[in-house]
This record gives structure tokens, sequence and C-alpha cells, in this order.
């Protein structure tokens, strides 16, 4: 009887035992699963930073490549504008002239007048030298009475021209002496004869030069003064003369203007190089605007005006009319 229930008892306590190691299995079996879970997802998780990482350098070196492509473009295309421009310079120098200069002008200013003098020498000039090939159709002796010369003076140098008049009373044109009525006589009957005794070029009438020409006055000095020998690798064939002013830089009209030639009244004055064309185009800019001088004194005149006008009406404005807008009526009602 002892034995049996010794027997059950060892029975009973190992399965006992039996199932404590089996519910200390069960237990190390999910703790191990959360392990290795763990550590799948620490691994994951670790992969995906590497990929984002790699993603991200990748994106970096797309951004760059992205970037620098348009900068090149953008390099490439300053470079060829640079290029096409500078090209462009040079073809409109090529063809329009070199740009001329500006000048200090002694009648540029505002409350500046043509110098007469200068305006008298220049006349002489242009009858020395350039009326020999340029007319100046829209000149009139009478237009020199009082600003070069005297009324007299004037006459006298109209009549030593022979001007072609008629019909007379036998139908027939004849010659008779200058008046003050009369324009500047000119060096050729028409424009054929003027092309055949200049070698097929047209000398332009100089009565407006100033004023069709851009850049008028620092055009003209310029040309005139800017005749040169033609640099390495430029051809001028016979004829022409190298200036970079003149379109195309070849000129069929040589050097006028050389020091001396000329005759003045006043022999103190020295004719150079550079006093003569100053003379000349300010004789040429006066042909041009000869009303210049009266535009500006009229500008003057109606400054002054306009200063009384603006005086008067800031006096009415502040003392006449803003003590009516300003005031008040006020009104007491009396019960």
């Amino acid at each position: 009887m002892f034995r049996s229930s010794s027997g059950a008892i060892s029975r009973a306590l190992k399965q006992a035992a039996s199932r404590s190691q089996v519910a200390a299995e069960q237990q190390v079996l999910p703790s191990a699963a959360v392990a290795t879970q763990a550590a799948q997802a620490s691994g994951g998780e670790t992969v995906a930073a590497a990929a984002a990482q790699q993603q991200q350098q990748q994106q970096h070196q797309s951004g760059q490549r992205s970037w620098k492509k348009p900068a090149l473009i953008g390099a490439g295309a300053a470079v060829a504008t640079a290029g096409l421009t500078s090209l462009a310079i040079a073809e409109e120098e090529a063809d329009h002239g070199l740009h001329a200069p500006e000048f200090p002008w002694s009648h540029s200013g505002f409350f500046s007048a043509y110098d007469h003098a200068s305006i008298r020498r220049g006349h002489q000039v242009y009858s020395q030298v350039c009326a020999a090939c340029h007319s100046m159709e829209q000149l009139h002796y009478r237009d020199l009475v009082g600003v070069a010369y005297t009324e007299e003076e004037v006459k006298e140098m109209a009549a030593e021209t022979e001007v072609e008049d008629g019909p007379n009373e036998e139908g027939e044109q004849f010659e008779r002496p200058g008046r003050l009525s009369d324009p500047l006589p000119r060096p050729y009957p028409n424009e054929e004869a003027a092309r055949y005794a200049n070698g097929g070029a047209y000398p332009p009438d100089l009565s407006l030069i100033t004023k069709a020409r851009h850049n008028g006055q620092n055009y003209v000095f310029s040309l005139l003064t800017g005749y040169r020998e033609p640099p390495a690798g430029v051809t001028v064939r016979e004829g022409l003369y190298y200036n970079p002013y003149f379109p195309g830089g070849a000129i069929a009209m040589p050097q006028m203007l050389a020091d001396g030639g000329t005759e003045y009244e006043d022999e103190e004055i020295p004719a150079t190089m550079s006093s003569r064309p100053r003379w000349i185009v300010t004789f040429l800019s006066w042909a041009a605007e000869p009303e210049h001088d009266d535009r500006k004194l009229m500008g003057v005149k109606w400054l002054f005006i306009l200063t009384l006008v603006l005086a008067t009406a800031v006096y009415y404005k502040r003392w006449k009319w803003a003590p009516i807008k300003s005031r008040r009526i006020i009104v007491d009602a009396v019960n």
C-alpha cells in the first residue's frame, strides 16, 4: 500500500516537473521570437537608413548635375551673345563709321551763344577751301549781314560774283553782279557735272549738314580731323582716303584743312589743324540753325515771365484764396 502510494507520488512529481519544463520552454520560445523579431527589425531599420542615405546622395548628385547643366548652358549663351554683340558692333562701325566723341562747343550751353568771330573765320575757310566742291544753296548773302559782316562788306562780297539772270528784253540769259538776295554760288551747275568732276562722288550740300548727320557737329569735326594711315590689313583703293569716321572707312575727299593754306584778315590768329575745323563747324552750325541765339534769348525771357507768374500764383494761393477756403462759419442757435 505504501509502495503504491509512493509510486503515485513519484509519478505525480514527474508529471509536475514535466509540466513546469514545458511551461518554461513555452516562456523561452516567445522571448526568443521577440528577440529575433527585434533583431530583424533593427537590421531592417539599418538597411532602410542606408538606403535612404544612398538615395539622398543620389539626389544631391543629380541636383548638382541639374544645377551645373543650366549654368554651363547660361555661360555658353553669355559667351555667344558677347561674341555676336562684338561682331555686330564691329560691323556697324564698319558700315556707319566710328562714333564721334563729344567736344565742348562754346555755344552748346543753355545760356551760350555763337562766337561770331568764329563764324566769320569759318566763312572764310568755306569760301577759300570748301566752296570749290560743296554748295550751300539754303544760305543767302543777306543772311551774313549783322552776323559775320557789315552790310557794305557783304555787298562788296556779292558783287565779286557773276550771277546768271534773265531773260532780258531780247529773251536771252545774261550775267550780272551778285546782290544780297542771291544765294551763295554753286560750284557745279548740276549733280552730273559734280560727279564727273569728282570721280563719281557727289559732294553734299553743306547748308544743313550738321543737322542731317547723326551727332552732327562732332561728326563733322571728327571727319575733318580723322584722316590717318590705314591700319594693317585694311586696303583703300586708289583715289580714296582712309577715315574711320566716314561710313565704310574710305572717303573721296582728301584732307583739305592742313596747317596754313587760308588767308585771314586777322593775321595774329594762327590757322592750325585744330582751329580751322572748329571755325568751319561753328559756321556750318550757324548756317543750319541761324535762329539759335534768338531761340535761347526767347527762352530766357519766357523763364523770367513764368517766374513772375509763379510768384503771383503762390501769393494769391497763400494770402488770398487759402483764408477763404479754410475759414469756418459758426452759427449759434438762440433758443
